[in-house]
């Protein structure tokens, strides 16, 4: 089943700071995880494993799909929205968070 591919509109930066070079590599590290995750589950599937297994994997892989998004809001607040507060564009960046958190929440 192909996945549809969502736009690629790039947002609007609200902030000239970016993610602290350890949380890109914390990053980095929890995606390459949830990238061999999910080889290892299509790798079952195509050695017939049973579906109570699969769906177990692929919760694991949500979970962890859901902590990369947590460690990727909790840097962003520490960086892009900071710099923007403090450099009076607060209410910029609150409209940013404002659409992040809405886009979040209809993936729910």
């Amino acid at each position: 089943m192909a996945i549809k591919a969502t736009s690629t509109k790039q947002l609007k930066s609200t902030s000239s700071a970016y993610l602290t070079k350890d949380t890109r590599a914390d990053l980095t590290a929890r995606l390459a995880r949830i990238e061999g995750h999910v080889r290892a589950v299509r790798g079952m599937l195509e050695e017939d494993e049973s579906c109570e297994d699969l769906m177990t994997q692929l919760a694991a892989v949500r979970a962890a799909t859901t902590q990369a998004i947590v460690k990727l809001f909790e840097g962003h607040m520490e960086t892009c929205v900071k710099t923007c507060v403090q450099t009076g564009k607060g209410q910029e960046a609150l409209g940013g968070l404002k659409g992040a958190f809405t886009t979040l929440l209809r993936q729910v």
